[in-house]
């Protein structure tokens, strides 16, 4: 009977210690969804300021949000290499501080659609939103403030996301946010106020 040379043997011995770590890890790997096939949540905060003249006070806001996105609603585009353009669901918790103005606060919630476009690595995205919600204000009753408490949110931000890890990510972005009761009240001079906005965001699920 022929022995098997020495090169063999190693070989087989390696496949019999190492062969089924190397096939766990594979499997392991494959298992792994894309980020935007998940869900996740963000700490968000920022920093923004009155754009334009319809109120004679000089607005500035710093927003903080609790956001959850969901997986993907849908592509848009895919390539073959891995790289897509996403759509998924964003909604927010949002408590605004008004650092100049006459309203001390705005709590409030928002739901948008955000708009992915990501790397083929999966480390990379930008990303679009733009949506708004409702919510309440301590409104002072002074001319160019606020004309209620109630008051409509609309916003928009245009950013980019980095992969820390496959669990965290952070962001940044340009951030928009119009603030106004749609007419409630008159006059109703409404909030425009643009600046930026940063986060920190965690996958959930394995």
């Amino acid at each position: 009977m022929k022995l098997l040379s020495l090169p063999t043997l190693i070989g087989v011995v390696f496949l019999l210690l190492f062969g089924g770590r190397l096939a766990h890890a594979q499997e392991k790997m494959e298992e792994q969804k894309h980020p935007v096939e998940q869900w996740e949540v963000a700490f968000e905060a920022g920093y923004a300021t009155k754009i334009k003249n319809n109120s004679p006070w000089n607005y500035a806001i710093a927003p903080v949000q609790i956001a959850f996105r969901s997986p993907y609603a849908f592509d848009l585009w895919h390539s073959e290499r891995g790289a897509r353009l996403a759509v998924r669901n964003r909604m927010s918790l949002i408590a605004e501080t008004f650092l100049r103005g006459p309203e001390d606060y705005y709590i409030g919630f928002s739901g948008a659609p955000s708009i992915e476009l990501w790397s083929s690595d999966q480390k990379m995205a930008a990303f679009f939103e733009i949506g708004g919600g409702a919510g309440l204000t301590n409104s002072k009753g002074v001319p160019g403030g606020q004309g209620q408490d109630f008051a409509f949110n609309w916003y928009t931000q245009l950013g980019a996301r980095v992969q820390l890890n496959k669990k965290l990510a952070i962001t940044g972005s340009r951030y928009f946010v119009h603030h106004s009761n749609r007419g409630m009240t008159n006059p109703n001079p409404g909030i425009d106020v643009i600046g930026y906005n940063l986060g920190l965001v965690w996958q959930l699920g394995k």
